[in-house]
């Protein structure tokens, strides 16, 4: 597609795209209840049980939402020789992600995130996760995988899923990208700011504010609008541009928005699109999948952002870890139209 293209054509063109997410799968846990009174034994509140829901998160959610969005969808990643490794990849499954390159580690647990909701506000998080190393064994087997399912044409995104569990490390992604530069297949990272791997190639990154100072080396600090006077910001791009070279940085920023950094072009905020915020976990995820999805159809990075930013606006006014459907999306677009 091209020339002057509406929003929604974007993405009803969505299901035509096979996309490849590789990265640190895990399964989110909710247990829902009520909290009325202060327990006896500590400052804490005393949590009644109303039910118990379990969700696909970080790369496993990331594939969740390519799903939603009516694409075809492998994932790339490890779990453990678990029941709880069983019940992700059996979740992913029946959604319709490929699982073929899902593999089992025999000596370290499936990563599980526990969230203790009461009255619609999240208590407490509980996490279960190894991070040491993924064995040079493994890691051989899942790049040896992705590889072929880029050199052979059956992708044309490969999304990369950095949680800093243990599973990505620099020299395996350098590799990668550079093979699927070759291909013209898009390449895109949502990074943890512990791991400055320094990839270069990428078509695009999407970290949020804070992860993007991490990853420049810089400290944190708050921002301001209109995004010219955001001078740390520019900072912080220009560092990254340096030191990752992406074609794109999309630097996600809360109720701010969203700034946009692109090679030639001059910095682009695009504001928020959400009306209500409830829960802002999983966003990220949301926003990488629809820009890795634009962009494999042959959307403009500006018009990919924008496109993510009414998909982020949808899943914040939900609360826990929720996947954006194409129908929610569609809805959306045509609202604000």
């Amino acid at each position: 597609m091209g020339g002057d293209v509406a929003l929604g054509d974007w993405v009803r063109a969505f299901p035509r795209f096979r996309i490849a997410v590789v990265g640190d799968l895990m399964l989110d846990r909710y247990t829902w209840g009520r909290a009325s009174r202060i327990s006896q034994e500590a400052p804490v509140p005393v949590v009644v049980v109303d039910r118990e829901t379990e969700t696909p998160g970080g790369a496993a959610n990331v594939t969740h939402n390519i799903l939603g969005l009516g694409a075809r969808v492998a994932a790339f990643g490890v779990v453990g020789a678990d029941s709880r490794g069983e019940a992700l990849v059996e979740t992913l499954r029946a959604k319709g992600a490929e699982v073929a390159g899902v593999l089992r580690a025999a000596d370290r647990p499936t990563t599980v995130k526990t969230r203790v909701i009461a009255n619609n506000q999240q208590v407490v998080r509980i996490d279960r996760e190894d991070t040491s190393p993924l064995s040079p064994e493994l890691q051989g087997r899942l790049e040896a995988q992705l590889a072929a399912a880029v050199a052979q044409g059956e992708i044309q995104a490969l999304v990369f899923e950095d949680y800093a569990k243990g599973l990505l490390s620099a020299p395996m992604m350098q590799r990668l990208v550079d093979l699927a530069r070759r291909h013209r297949v898009i390449t895109v990272l949502d990074p943890h700011p512990s791991h400055p791997f320094n990839v270069t190639g990428l078509d695009l990154m999407t970290p949020n504010r804070s992860e993007a100072f991490g990853l420049a080396g810089l400290y944190y600090r708050r921002g301001v609008l209109p995004l010219e006077q955001d001078a740390p910001l520019r900072e912080v791009s220009e560092n990254l541009h340096e030191l990752w070279a992406p074609r794109n940085l999309l630097v996600t920023l809360g109720a701010g928005g969203m700034a946009l950094f692109s090679e030639g072009q001059p910095a682009l905020h695009i504001p928020t699109r959400a009306r209500e915020v409830f829960d802002v976990s999983g966003a990220g995820d949301t926003v990488t999948a629809t820009c890795a999805l634009a962009l494999a159809a042959g959307a403009t990075p500006a018009v990919a952002a924008s496109i993510a930013n009414h998909a982020a606006g949808v899943v914040v006014a939900k609360i826990g870890t929720v996947a954006i459907t194409a129908p929610e999306l569609l809805a959306a677009l045509a609202a604000d139209s």
